[in-house]
């Protein structure tokens, strides 16, 4: 096991996270000695203190996002042990996220995410447009490990839960703004009122801006890392007694610049350096047009139908559109040029019955998917292509993938008596998936899609697929709670992923596997298509809550046998064998097996009225036992798994004093945090240029509130040693001729002041 390589400072306080907490199990900045309990609705289903949950779960409140100065749904990622969300390569919104080791790097159509993300109880199928930013957030849940028992989609590694703000029984107008380094300048108005007893409505529209860290060197005028995104969003709840409805709608649009990534290499036929400032490029790709829009509409519906039982319903629609110039070569020239579309579409339906008694509770449901995830892109390879004699030269790929998915699922809780219970549960999913393949040869550069007048050379893939893949996943826990301080319990869980089709694959690249001279179409079919995955998961977890209520710590202790993992990647392919790779394929492999042991501490202390302190570690040593290249050779000795640091660790410091200033009383209070990350590496084998080093960022807020509840100011500052630390890249040193392997890196130091008025 490799030892934790931390910096003085951040070793000081991980030490002391051992009895401490993130700033998600209890409160920044709480008033009084006792910490807030927090109620968890979503976790198993019912309403439950976070202590007697039996399960994996931090729990971040829209109030402590809110005084931390948060931004977007990345910032989960510094409050939970083990768990990575970035923004992915050359995009600003797609969310790439991982929970204990399992997760889901590319986004293109085909590949589902290992994490699920929820908005109110609707599952997102696709990551595009998910680096949500946080305006009328109640609290953001992370649980932890295979999840399917209890909610509509199965996800092999964990989920995350986005949970809006109930609408007000009274009026509530609120307006926040904010302003910053790098021209910032963001505001939130948010309203909600009552029509009548039973009738509610409430809306948010929000507009954020921001200058780039950098800029295109290239294009005159044009940011790198900038932003520009407006949201709104429409609720209506109408409660009549028995019954409970709440309609909602959701749009984004995200107009910001394109993103090109920094080289980490010199040009090998231009000799262009490499720039001083990572948030840099030199891009020329300006088609087609930046732009992402995503909308949504869902209805939830509640019927009371006795003290014991209650039905729920939830129907949901969603759609989004990225149209993205993706320059992977980072140069003026057409090396390695992408300009990409990705299309997605998808229809939801729930049905809960939920029971609660006295000694028993638990839901049955069902749950219906059908969603069409869409994408293409040029490949354009300008000087490869002169080089060749094929002027312009592109290879197209189109992806177009059908997913149908239903299941059925139950879990149930028995308190065998005051101090003993027994959850069991369990989920049948059939998983369908209809690809459709298309790659081209263009010569003349862009596709007709994106504008262009290239033509059709050559069709190097006309692919249908159809499979369906049949998974039952149970799951059982047992919960010894001696007293009401502490909560003992181990859990046996496991997870499912369904297989789908490579929508990158070329199939003249698929081998001859029985050697027989012909690559049949049994061949090309097993060559495009990828197997499920499966996790099998074991847990042993211990919840406290000591010292009447101002200690609070969790511990968990795992295991996870992890098998046919699913892993995409892309690779250049030499098709007329003179040496030089021509174009790429997509090649996803069933990694076979690998094993993941880990341990989970959270914790928080509030060691009186001005003082609390929080902190978690988290430890993963995820290793793979069987990993099959595409020689046949195991080289597992040499694999690794990507975005997944074996050592996480975050920590805080909260000091409040009550202040009377201008005739106002408030509260004024001061959290320092840290958030750190050991190596990790972007893909399955150590690439020196991309993969990160640990790195420790530390934040500071200053935040200002009143007693009346009506004004919040707070000073933000994050990243403050300006560390440079990279979260993504591409690795393509042999498609082109320049050598293009690129990274994108984190937000640098910013400052940001940001005041809240609720009128």
């Amino acid at each position: 096991m490799r030892s934790l390589s931390i910096t003085l400072t951040a070793a000081a306080t991980a030490a002391l996270s051992v009895l401490l907490a993130p700033q998600t199990a209890g409160a920044q900045g709480a008033d009084e000695e006792t910490i807030d309990e927090i109620i968890v609705t979503t976790a198993r289903r019912r309403e439950e203190s976070l202590f007697e949950v039996p399960l994996s779960i931090s729990v971040v409140t829209g109030d402590q996002l809110e005084r931390i100065g948060a931004e977007d749904i990345i910032e989960v990622a510094k409050q939970s042990p083990n768990v990575t969300l970035e923004v992915s390569r050359g995009t600003n919104t797609t969310l790439t996220a991982f929970i204990r080791g399992v997760g889901q790097q590319d986004p293109v159509a085909g590949f589902e995410s290992g994490v699920g993300l929820y908005v109110d109880d609707v599952y997102l199928n696709r990551p595009h447009a998910a680096v949500l930013d946080l305006f009328d957030v109640e609290r953001i849940e992370v649980l932890r490990g295979p999840q399917g028992t209890l909610y509509g989609r199965n996800t092999i590694g964990g989920a995350i839960k986005y949970v809006t703000k109930p609408l007000s029984d009274e009026r509530d107008v609120k307006l926040r703004l904010a302003a910053g380094t790098y021209g910032q300048f963001d505001g939130v108005f948010t309203a909600t009122a009552p029509l009548s007893d039973t009738v509610r409505i409430g809306g948010s529209v929000a507009k954020f801006t921001r200058d780039g860290y950098g800029e295109n060197l290239n294009i005159r005028g044009q940011d790198n890392y900038d932003k520009d995104l407006f949201g709104a969003r429409f609720t209506m709840e109408v409660n009549a007694g028995e019954w409970f409805f709440r309609l909602s709608g959701d749009h984004l649009n995200d107009d910001s610049s394109p993103k090109g990534g920094h080289r980490l290499t010199v040009g090998n036929v231009s000799g262009a350096p490499i720039l001083d400032d990572v948030y840099d490029y030199r891009g020329g790709l300006t088609v087609p047009e930046q732009d992402v829009t995503a909308s949504g509409i869902s209805l939830l519906g509640e019927w009371t139908i006795s003290d014991n039982y209650t039905f729920k319903t939830i129907v949901a629609y969603r759609e989004d559109e990225t149209f993205s110039p993706i320059d992977f070569d980072s140069l003026p020239v057409d090396d390695l040029d992408v300009p990409v579309v990705y299309t997605n579409e998808q229809n939801s339906s729930e049905f809960q019955l939920l029971y609660s008694g006295e000694r028993v509770s638990g839901i049955v449901g069902a749950y219906f998917l059908d969603a069409n995830a869409f994408n293409e892109f040029d490949v354009v390879l300008g000087p490869l292509g002169a080089f060749l004699g094929v002027p312009g030269l592109n290879a197209n790929t189109l992806g177009d993938v059908d997913t149908n998915t239903w299941s059925v699922f139950g879990d149930y809780t028995f308190d065998l008596n005051e101090q003993w219970s027994l959850s069991v549960g369990g989920r049948y999913t059939a998983d369908k998936r209809k690809s459709v393949v298309l790659r081209r040869t263009f010569a003349g550069g862009i596709s007709p899609t994106f504008g262009g007048n290239a033509v059709v050379v050559a069709v190097t893939s006309d692919f249908e697929g159809e499979e369906e893949f049949t998974d039952f996943s149970p799951r059982a826990s047992i919960a010894w709670q001696p007293n009401d301080e502490h909560n003992f319990y181990f859990s046996y869980s496991e997870g499912f992923k369904g297989g789908s089709f490579d929508p990158r694959a070329q199939t003249s690249g698929a081998p001859d596997i029985d050697n027989d001279g012909t690559v049949t179409d049994e061949e090309i079919f097993e060559f495009m298509q990828f197997d499920p995955e499966e996790v099998t998961s074991y847990e042993l977890g211990w919840k406290s809550n000591a010292m009447d209520g101002r200690l609070q710590t969790s511990v968990a202790v795992f295991f996870a046998d992890y098998t046919d993992v699913q892993v995409p990647g892309s690779i250049g392919i030499d098709t007329d064998n003179d040496g030089i790779n021509d174009t790429f394929t997509g090649v996803t492999t069933n990694a076979g097996e690998a094993e993941i042991p880990g341990v989970e501490i959270e914790s928080v202390f509030s060691i009186n009225d001005a003082w609390t302190i929080s902190g978690a570690i988290g430890w993963l040593d995820a290793e793979y036992k069987e990993f099959i290249d595409a020689s046949g050779q195991d080289v597992s000795d040499q694999a690794r798994f990507q975005n997944t640091p074996e050592w996480t660790a975050n920590g805080a410091v909260t000091w409040q004093v009550p202040v009377d200033w201008f005739n106002m009383s408030g509260t004024l209070s001061t959290i320092a945090g840290f958030a750190y990350r050991d190596d990790a590496s972007q893909f399955e084998f150590a690439i020196p240029l991309l993969d990160q080093e640990s790195f420790t960022l530390y934040d500071l807020s200053i935040v200002y509130e009143d007693d009346d509840g009506h004004w919040r100011v707070g000073l933000h500052g994050k990243n403050l040693t300006d560390e440079e630390y990279k979260v993504a890249g591409y690795n393509f040193p042999a498609l082109g001729l320049e050598g293009n392997v690129t990274a994108f890196y984190g937000p640098p130091r910013t400052v940001t002041l940001r005041g809240e008025y609720r009128f």
